[in-house]
Formats: C-alpha cells, structure tokens, sequence
C-alpha cells in the first residue's frame, strides 16, 4: 500500500510520547492513580511508541506498542462501567482510550498488507464514529462542565459553543458510520479537535502549569485529534487513488 501522507500519524506519536513523558513525571496515568508499576512501564512503552512510530522501519512495532498501551486502559475502565454503569463519565474515559487504541490500529494496518484498503477505510469510520458518537453524549450528559472550559472571551457565550460542538461532534458520528461525506466529517473532526487543545487545554495549562490534569488533557486531545487526521489521510489517500 503506497502511503501518500503521514501527518496524523506523526502526531499521534509526539502527542503519545509526550503522554508518556508526563506518566513519568507525575508518577500517574491521566490522573487515575494506577499500581506504579503499570504506570511506569506504560510511560515507556508510550515513549518508546511514540518515537518509533516516526519512522518506516519501526512504524508497526510502534503502533503496535501504543496500541497495547491503550487498551490495557481501556480495559481497566471496564470495572468501573460494571460497578456504576449509569454514570457515564467511567464510559466516556473507555471511549477516549479506545479512541486512541483505534488510531494505533489505523497505524498498524495501513503499513501492512493484511487489509485491503476499503476494510481498513470501514474498519477506522466504524472504530472513530462509535467513539465519536460517546463524545457526543459525554458532552451533552456534562453540557454545564463543557461549557466552563470554554474560553470566556470567546462570543457568542460559552454555552453556544458547547451546544454547537456536541451538534458537529454527532453529525461527525453520523458522517462516519453512514459513510456519507466521512472523509469531510473527519477532516472538520480533525480540525475541531485541534482548536480544543489550542483554545481550551493550551491556556489552561499556560494558566497552571504544575496541573497534571493540564497536562495530560493536552496531550490526549492532541493524541485524539491525531486518531482523527490518520482516518482522514486514508480516506483522502482513498479518493486520490479512485479519481482517474
């Protein structure tokens, strides 16, 4: 498979090095306070996937580190789902690791032969738009905490803003697992996600540095949005090679 762009990709291992990093350095998993010995071992493990997964020969071994990584948290939100299953926020925390376990997939099968290109178009507008669609109920279940992230300053009000980016992450959903205009739906994901991390997580952690939570905030949305800009440069490379 010829691979025409790997920005998401590169993103996603800096934003996943990086979290890797802060692991380190807190001592902690996006503040979730894990045995230290998983948090210690999952700091290298991300430091070590996110370098490798910069370059063509390590590319796969990377992906397929981060993706290890990644799941072992997600899973470890599965008891917290069984035991309080009407709360939504331990779903949300599943559906952020999964989202970032999807992009290390991405990674993996677009460098290797195993999956043709439209099984791996399906399979990451499946993966993304699930998780996509839980954003959207995160969001509006914890409309009032959405809308105190955003920045004051920026008008309408901060609950406009809110309300619009739970409608655009929805119709994202929908986008991708319709697979009507997906490959839009995901560039605008892309860019949306993005703007969080510049508008919202960037000043706070500007505002707060010895914050944790700004820390790793910032590198999950980072890493997230990095999900989103790898299933955009398939979906792109995808219609580059269909056009004649």
């Amino acid at each position: 498979m010829r691979v025409v762009s790997n920005l998401g990709g590169r993103v996603f291992g800096v934003a996943s090095l990086a979290f890797g990093v802060i692991t380190l350095v807190w001592h902690d998993y996006n503040g979730w306070h894990q045995p230290r010995y998983l948090v210690h071992a999952a700091a290298g493990a991300l430091i070590f996937g996110g370098a490798a997964i910069q370059f063509r020969r390590t590319v796969k071994a990377g992906a397929a580190v981060l993706g290890a990584v990644y799941l072992v948290f997600a899973l470890r939100c599965v008891p917290q789902i069984v035991a309080t299953p009407r709360i939504y926020n331990s779903w949300g925390n599943f559906f952020e690791q999964f989202s970032l376990v999807a992009g290390a997939a991405l990674v993996y099968a677009r460098w290797s032969s195993a999956w043709s290109r439209e099984t791996l178009n399906r399979m990451g507008r499946i993966l993304l738009g699930i998780c996509v669609a839980s954003f959207t109920l995160e969001q509006a279940i914890y409309l009032h905490a959405t809308a105190s992230l955003v920045p004051k300053w920026l008008p309408p009000s901060q609950m406009f803003w809110a309300v619009a980016t739970t409608v655009l992450f929805a119709l994202a959903a929908v986008a991708l697992l319709t697979n009507r205009m997906a490959l839009l739906a995901t560039r605008l994901l892309t860019v949306m996600l993005v703007l969080f991390g510049l508008l919202v997580w960037v000043p706070l952690l500007l505002s707060d540095p010895h914050s944790h939570t700004n820390w790793s905030e910032n590198a999950e949305t980072f890493a997230i949005a990095g999900t989103a800009w790898i299933l955009a440069d398939l979906l792109g490379e995808s219609r580059r090679v269909a056009t004649p």
